[in-house]
This record gives structure tokens, sequence and C-alpha cells, in this order.
């Protein structure tokens, strides 16, 4: 008969963007009376990052811990988003159930069924929690019944069917067994963790086993490896034996061991088999590595991480603007600051080019890289960043592009727009299924370099109604041609100076416009996008010529259209191969690589004979 740690349960939580998971982690946490009366709980608490509270999304995977009538719950937060898939895949290995939370009115999500497919592959216990259940609109049968196909579809066995389910609204704090009725409290919600959650299974007695799923780095301790006992225990003090990736193997002692407590980590002094603990000690721990005694050396199964599909080159600003508005501008700054990113982000690439100030960094998607240009922004850097593109890699000889399938919901009348659209982008349609309600489900097959720049387009096209998610798929081989993108040419400015308003109204019937009155441009800026394809180079600067002649026609005062401002997103999606964006503290700014007029003509018309000799 085998042992089990009755006294822990290891589970990860699931939901899709908003469906209200970090609200319910929340109240867990303050019910479960970790807090001290007096202690003030920030909203949200799980997601520790300016952004992620911003957007409402989780990026890094988290673990907190609550102690529930002498049982130790650690839940783990998984990432909703596709670019943070190999973060999912880890961290299902490390826990023995999931919590699937699915809205009320809403039902299930294709983000879900990423993470949840990955949950169901490692024979993860599921429990339900249908959150939101306080909304008018809520359905639970039915969001039940779509829980069930989602399982069916997803190969789930015949126990993961079998699945509890309890209905809560996060919000209020309060949760039962029953749709129709709530409890004041969340109890039934931690009362079904500890029934459907299996217990881990306790053979502390055996020699170590620890792996080693996420990554950490402070300054103090240097990197922290974070991950779960798989066997046997280990001890501050204790000298181990690290099995690396590449099959060598490193000794050393181990320093200090931390365990979760609420939203704290907590140094302790030993720790044994379905512990979850982070370990720090060893300079260059990795993902995927495992601990075990020196005399005892035996590695876990090495966990895969998600491959880098998409590429851009970072570089140190060196527009006319440069230094003015950032604390870290020189390359020795950006490049430490990039090392000390590759510390705990096991998805990036950080690779030297062939000029000493240019970096090419490759990561998951157009998130995950702009959510690292934002967090350095805000840290006061300055740099220049090119167009991303994807990354295109020989498979069986064959040159081959990265794939996504990107699944759609959106209203029946905008059904023929999406298609026509992503057909242009050389998508491939998989299915189409009316949902009811008037909406319509569409799956693709899309190139992921045609989805570069979909997203807004996207979003005018359903006006602002449409949900569109994706997955990596495959590689599969290189299409000839240029896919996506932008058609219209830009406006370019022709001098430094101040936008004025004049000038701008004087643009209007060229294109759109980007600049307020009052800023401060420079020669080769980006200042609008032409109504046509070429680029067009413009004075915005100009004034009104003063003079002492009144016009018959009394002056007539013009309104001027509210310019178009780009966010960061926006800005590299918009951008061309021949375009930067320049990023600071500040400001977002588009221009072409190359700032003068001339110079710039010359280097389209080589471009131009290159491209017809091919």
């Amino acid at each position: 008969m085998m042992n089990l740690r009755e006294d822990i349960r290891n589970i990860a939580i699931i939901a899709h963007v908003d469906h209200g998971k970090t609200t319910l982690v929340d109240e867990l946490l303050k019910q479960s009376g970790i807090f001290r009366e007096n202690e003030h709980v920030e909203e949200r608490a799980m997601d520790s990052n300016d952004i992620e509270r911003e957007r409402g999304i989780t990026i890094l995977a988290k673990n907190t811990a609550i102690d529930y009538k002498g049982t130790r719950i650690n839940i783990l937060d998984t990432p909703g988003h596709a670019d943070f898939g190999g973060e999912v895949e880890r961290i299902m290995k490390m826990v023995d159930g999931v919590i699937l939370v699915v809205d009320a009115y809403e039902g299930t999500m294709p983000q879900t069924r990423f993470v949840l497919k990955k949950a169901l592959e490692q024979d993860l216990k599921p429990l339900v929690v249908v959150n939101k259940i306080d909304k008018d609109a809520a359905r639970p049968e039915e969001v039940i019944d779509e829980v069930l196909e989602l399982f069916i579809e997803l190969d789930a066995n015949d126990e993961q069917l079998e699945f509890p389910v309890a209905y809560a609204s996060a919000i209020n704090g309060t949760a039962s067994l029953d749709p129709e009725v709530q409890d004041e409290n969340m109890q039934s919600i931690y009362d079904a963790i500890i029934e459907s959650v299996p217990a881990p299974v306790d053979n502390s007695d055996e020699p170590l086993q620890f792996q080693v799923a996420l990554l950490d780095y402070n300054d103090y301790v240097g990197r922290i490896g974070i991950g779960r006992v798989f066997r046997g225990e280990i001890n501050v003090g204790d000298q181990v034996s690290l099995m690396k990736i590449d099959g060598t193997v490193k000794n050393f002692r181990v320093t200090k061991l931390f365990g979760f407590f609420g939203l704290k980590r907590v140094e302790i002094e030993s720790a044994k088999a379905g512990d979850l603990i982070a370990v720090s000690g060893m300079e260059d721990i990795n993902v995927g590595e495992t601990v075990t005694p020196i005399d005892h050396q035996e590695a876990l199964p090495v966990l895969r991480i998600d491959e880098p599909t998409l590429q851009m080159t970072f570089s140190v600003n060196n527009s006319p603007f440069a230094g003015q508005e950032g604390k870290h501008v020189t390359a020795r700054k950006i490049e430490e600051r990039l090392d000390q990113q590759l510390e705990t982000d096991v998805s990036l690439r950080v690779d030297p080019t062939d000029q000493p100030d240019a970096w090419r960094v490759s990561g998951r998607g157009e998130l995950h890289l702009s959510i690292l240009i934002e967090n350095l922004r805000r840290e006061g850097f300055e740099l220049q960043v090119s167009k991303p593109e994807v990354i295109v890699k020989e498979v069986d000889g064959v040159k081959s592009e990265p794939y996504e399938r990107v699944q759609i919901d959106v209203p029946e009348e905008n059904t023929g727009s999406i298609i026509e659209s992503l057909g242009s982008r050389k998508g491939e349609m998989v299915d189409m299924i009316s949902t009811g309600n008037g909406q319509t489900r569409i799956i693709f097959n899309v190139p992921a370099r045609g989805l570069i720049g979909y997203r807004t387009e996207f979003m005018s096209m359903t006006r602002g109604y449409g949900i569109l998610n994706h997955t990596f798929e495959e590689y599969r081989p290189l299409i000839k041609g240029r896919i996506g993108g932008r058609h219209n040419g830009v406006l370019v400015s022709l001098d430094k100076g101040a936008a004025s308003t004049y000038a701008i109204l004087q643009l209007e019937g060229r294109g759109v416009n980007f600049m307020e009155p009052g800023t401060h441009v420079y020669e080769g800026m980006i200042v609008g996008e032409n109504s046509r394809d070429n680029d067009l180079t413009v004075n915005i600067t100009k004034v009104k010529a003063a003079n002492n002649i009144r016009s018959a026609t009394k002056e007539q005062t013009s309104t001027m259209k509210k310019p178009r401002t780009l966010t960061l997103e926006e800005a590299l999606e918009f951008i061309n191969d021949d375009e930067l964006v320049e990023v600071t503290p500040e400001s977002v700014r588009l221009r072409k690589k190359i700032l003068d007029k001339s110079e710039r003509e010359r280097a389209q018309k080589r471009e131009k004979i290159r491209l017809e000799s091919e």
C-alpha cells in the first residue's frame, strides 16, 4: 500500500483571460485566514506585475499556498495566453489536479482548451468552478454541457469526465455545489479540492529527486529554481548533484530553501516528497534539470520548452532625440538587462548580430516580445526595435515557417469579411460552426507571419465584438511572396522642428496624421500614414507666412481631425522592413531606418533592382 501525504494538495488553476481566476484566488486566500486582520491585501494579489494588472492577464506562473483545516493547498496560477504555453506544460508536471474556472455566461473558451489539453494529457483530475454565477445572463447548465463536450473532444478518460462542479461568485466571495443557492463563503470549494484532488505519494524515504519547472532571480541570491520534490527529502546544507540538460553533472551545497505561504516566500530548513519549493545556491540552474543525491544520480525526464517563433532586432537608440528621455541608453546597459531577462524567461533567445550595439531577440509571439519592450521602457530604457519577423527553419531539408491554429468567435454578419481577410493572408479554413445567439466560430490554420498586425484590423472589422485566439500548430514549407503587412505608404518628415497646426491641416487630404501640434519631429521620422501605397516626404513644421494683406473672404477657421496615436503593439504591427520603432520611457516614435531623404531613395532603388533580378 502506497503512503500518501494527506496534509498536502497541489493544484493548478486554469481559466480564460477575464473569467475571474485571479479574483477567485484572492478570495480563497482571504477566507483561509492567511492574512492578519490588519494586513492590507491588494486586489488581484496574484498578478504582481503592473502590465498584468493593466491588461488583466497573467504572464508569469506564480504559486501561493493556503492552509485549510490542517491541509496545505499549493495553488499554481497558469498563464492563459498561448505565447506563454511552454510554462503551462511544465506547471502541469508539478501538480496532481486542476481547477478549471469557467464564466457562467461565456462558457468554454479557446485559451482554456489549450491549457486544459495539457492538463488532461498529464492525467490530472479536474474540478470545474462555474464563476460569475451572480450574472443575470448566467446559464450554468449549458456551460457544464459545453465543458463536458470539450473534455470529450480533448480525449479525457472516464475518470476525468466524472468531474465535480462548484458554482461561485468570486467577486462576492461566495460558492456552493448548487447553481441556484450560494453559501455565504467558499468552504465548498476548499472541501471539493481536498476531496477530488489526489494527495501526493509519500516516498520521502527514497533517494531525492527535485525538478526545476520555473525560474526566478533576485540580486541577493541569484538564480532561484522553483519546482517539486518528486521523491526523497532535501535539507539546507545537503551536498547534492545537479543533473544538467546537456548531460553534465555539477555538485553544489543547498544554501537556502523556501516554501510558499500565502503570497510570501518563507525560508525553510527541509522539504520532502510532494512539497513545492524554491532552491537557491546554484549559479546556472535551468528549467527541466534534476537535483539528486551525489551517490544516486537519477534524472527525471527533461521538460519541453516552447521554441521561439518570432524574432526582432533590438538596438541602441541612435535617433536625433536619443538620450533625451531615458536613463539607460548605452549598449552595455541594454545587454545587461537582456541577459537578466534570460535568467528567468526560458522561451526567450538573445543572439549577437554583426553590429556591436544590436541584438536579435527571439520569443514566442508578439505579446511575449512587446511585454518585454514595455517593461524595458518603464524601467527607463531607450532602444530601437525592428519589425517582428517569423523564424524560418529547415525541416527535413525544406525551408519551413511556423503555422498557428486560429480560433475566431464573431457575430454572424462579420464572417464573410473575416474569411476573406484571413484567406488573403494565406489562411486555410478548417471548420466553421454556428454557436447560437447569432455567433459563429471559425477555425483557421494561418502562417504566423500572416498574423503579424492582424489583430488591429480584426478588431476594427468586428467593431471590438470579435474574439481571436491562436496557438502554435506546426512548421510547414515556406510560402513564397509577401503575406499580410501594411498596404499604404507613410508620411515622412522632411526636417527637424515642431509640428505646426497649419502644416497638419494642409496634409489632412494626404492621409492619416499621427502628430499633435507642437510635437517635436526630426528628419526621417514617420508622422502619418499616406492614403496611397508610396511614401511621401512632407514638411510638417511649415508655418503660415505672415503678411498684411487681408483676404476678401474672411479667414475660415478650420477644425483639425484628432490625430491617431499608436500604442507600442500597434506601432510594432504597423512598421515595414525599412522602418524602426524608437521606444523611450515617454514616447513611442516611428522612423525610417535611413533618415536622409536622398540616401533613402537610393537604397529603395537598389532594393527594387535586387528584387527584380531574383
